[in-house]
This record gives C-alpha cells, sequence and structure tokens, in this order.
C-alpha cells in the first residue's frame, strides 16, 4: 500500500484488512481489481485461475512489494477439492469466473449455461454454509431486451426512458425464444442470481450482486492470433481492435444498430473497491455499474475507435472502414440481440455515493493506445509473414 494512513470506510469507521478469495483472477476484471487491491489497500488476494498471464506483473517475487499479500492457486473450478478450503480461509469472495463473449453463447451454449449456472452453484454453497460474504458478478444482460423494443419503431414512448432504462429492483427480465440460443448466456447468470438471492433470503448468506454494462479497456479479451485463437470472436472492442490493428474493415453486425453505454474498467473498479470494503451499505443489494452517459450505436463506436486509432497510431484509417454483416454470417444460427442498455444508476449512487467519470473518447484512446503499443508490432509481423508456396 502506497501509504501508511488509516483508510475509512463511507461510515468513516475504519476498514480493517480482508482476505479475499477471488475466482477468476487472471481475467481482465480480476487483473485490474487485483492490481487496485494490491497498490491501493492493505487487504489480502488468494488468486484463483487457470491462467495468470494477466496477472504475472502482480506475481513477480523479487519486484513486487506486495508478493506477501498475493497468492496464485491455478484451479478449474469446475472439479477442484480445494475450493471449500480457500473460501473457508478468507473473509469474501468474489466470483468473477464465466463465459462471457456472445460469440461462444451460440455455438457453445452447453458449455456457456455450465460455466455461468452450473460451476458458479459450489461458491454459492460453500459461502453460504462457512458464513462467508459474497460479491457475484452477474451481468447486464439479464435484462434481456428493453419493453420498449416491442413497441412499433415510431411509437413515442420508445423516447420515454420507463419504456428503455435499466432498473435492478423494478425492469423485467427479457428474453428471445429459446431456439435464439443467445440467450442461454443470460439465462444461466439469471438463474444464479436468483439462487444467490435466495440463499440470502432464506440462509442468511450475504451478498452483493453486480451487473457491469460494457467495461472497457487495457487487458480486454485478446487479439485473434496473437494471444488468442486465430478463429476466436472476442467482445466489440477486441473484434474493432482487431480489425483497426490488421487495417481491415470494421464488421457492424445488422448495421450495427444497437445501442450501448460503454464505462472505463478504472472507474468500474472504484465501485467494486466500494463494495468490497462498505458491506453495510453492499450487503444485499444488485448494482448496476455502468456509464449512461457513454451511450453510442455500435456503428458510432466503430467511427469513434477509427478516429481514436488514427490519432494513437498515426496511421490514416483505411478508405472502408466499415463493413456490413448479417448476425447469421457472424455468429451462426439463433443470434439475438437486446436493443438498448442504459443503466440506471439511482441505487448505486444512494448507497456507495458513487459515479462514473471517463468520457467515452478519453477511454477509448487510453485503451487503443494499449491495444497499439502492446499488439502493433506482433501483428505487423503475422500478417508478414512469407506464404509457403
Amino acid at each position: 500500500m502506497a501509504n501508511g494512513a488509516v483508510r475509512l470506510d463511507l461510515g468513516g469507521k475504519p476498514i480493517k484488512p480482508l482476505t479475499i478469495c477471488m475466482i477468476g483472477a487472471g481475467g481482465f476484471i480480476g487483473s485490474h481489481l487485483c492490481e487496485k487491491l494490491l497498490t491501493e489497500t492493505p487487504h489480502k488476494v488468494l488468486a484463483l485461475d487457470v491462467y495468470n498471464d494477466k496477472i504475472k506483473h502482480l506475481l513477480e517475487p523479487d519486484t513486487s512489494e506486495w508478493a506477501e499479500r498475493i497468492q496464485f492457486h491455478r484451479i478449474n473450478i469446475k472439479h477442484d477439492s480445494r475450493l471449500e478450503g480457500l473460501v473457508k480461509m478468507a473473509d469474501l469472495t468474489i466470483n468473477l469466473a464465466a463465459i462471457c463473449t456472445p460469440a461462444d453463447y451460440n455455438t457453445r451454449p452447453l458449455d456457456t449455461i455450465y460455466s455461468n449456472f452450473i460451476d458458479a452453484l459450489p461458491v454459492v454453497k460453500y459461502c453460504s454454509e462457512n458464513n462467508k460474504r459474497l460479491i457475484h458478478f452477474s451481468t447486464c444482460e439479464v435484462y434481456g431486451k428493453t419493453i420498449g423494443s416491442f413497441l412499433p419503431k415510431d411509437h413515442p414512448l420508445r423516447q420515454d426512458p420507463d419504456f428503455y432504462v435499466l432498473k435492478e429492483d423494478t425492469s423485467p427480465c427479457i428474453f428471445g425464444s429459446i431456439e435464439k440460443q443467445r440467450w442461454s448466456y443470460a439465462c444461466a447468470k439469471q438463474l444464479i442470481e436468483r439462487l444467490v438471492y435466495a440463499e440470502g433470503a432464506e440462509n442468511g448468506l450475504e451478498f452483493t450482486i453486480v451487473r457491469p454494462f460494457n467495461w472497457i479497456g487495457p487487458r480486454m479479451d485478446f487479439i485473434p492470433g496473437i494471444d488468442g485463437p486465430s478463429e476466436g470472436v472476442p467482445r466489440v472492442l477486441a473484434c474493432f481492435s482487431n480489425n483497426l490493428l490488421r487495417r481491415e474493415p470494421l464488421k457492424l453486425v445488422d448495421g450495427g444498430e444497437s445501442q450501448r453505454t460503454f464505462i472505463y474498467i478504472k472507474d468500474a473498479i472504484e465501485a467494486v473497491l466500494l463494495m468490497i470494503e462498505n458491506p453495510e451499505r453492499a450487503n444485499g443489494h444488485i448494482f448496476n455499474v455502468g456509464n449512461p452517459n457513454n451511450e453510442v450505436t455500435v456503428r458510432q463506436l466503430a467511427e469513434m475507435m477509427t478516429k481514436v486509432y488514427s490519432k494513437v497510431s498515426g496511421e490514416t484509417a483505411i478508405e472502408s472502414p466499415t463493413i456490413d454483416v448479417s448476425s447469421k454470417e457472424f455468429y451462426g444460427e439463433g443470434y439475438d440481440d437486446s436493443d438498448k442498455r442504459i443503466p440506471d444508476m439511482t441505487i448505486i449512487n444512494r448507497q456507495l455515493g458513487w459515479n462514473p467519470k471517463t468520457s467515452l473518447w478519453d477511454l477509448l484512446e487510453s485503451t487503443l493506445t494499449y491495444q497499439h503499443r502492446t499488439y502493433a508490432e506482433a501483428v505487423k509481423k503475422a500478417t508478414s509473414k512469407p506464404v509457403a508456396s
């Protein structure tokens, strides 16, 4: 921790050092949360994951002043008898483990359901049975489609926030039909939320549920063929970054008409830290964590990323920066989408006094600077390899 000052919670009480069992610590969110905990707090982290590439810099024994406060355990939570022991050792468990790439919901619906529901069951059970607090990461996808999306295209109520702003305590969860396998993820995530909530109601589990709305930043996902599978399809930011790095047109699925809000990972992690350190204000709550000010269509996002990437890379954009593709062509049969995802911020604001700060342009500039610095050379090498005759 940078300074020795006593840190206080929102109620003015000193914060006691915690031991945190973090499942999925090696992922995008986990790596940023580990960094924050080690550099700004006295807490200890039991970091559980199958991979640790994104937190390697935190695990170097010689270089880090916090080597004593992080332990990496290479664990697949599907079938590892060590899991309960690690949950018992900690004051708090944070579960980040999930399959959360839309390309997988369609093509690997069974893995998606198992990973997000079945594999999360023991974590909830161990926390409940051992009276340990749980922060469970869900998704904004649990809301599904907005009420407004069922109104005629030109209906005036489509402009009414009551018909599209997503509220933790009142908005319904509306999914497509069963043959639209895209909803396998949202449905599994909703069911585990209901189970966590029920454990709280029936057995007194202390829980907080987090619903992220498109958290964006360095180390997100992978670049296909560089640090992930060549045929892999990451989420929109990494997909577009990959196209920009390779000087290819950005693919807009069904015209890029879907609307999304994007939040900078560092803003979102501030919110998570407040949840960790203020259990009295966070327990029993579900929190939207997003930035309603950063709303764009996917097409607008592509245009903005093209401009930002030109600025950070010094390269002019290609002549036709975008290309339209159908969702069937891009994701396969059974794809469906939510039209709009705007989080209501009332509850998190009231309970934790938190608001996001970073504009969309600034978060894209920070993220694309990182992508360019990290991947540009590797992509150049990969694309200029001579083809065997």
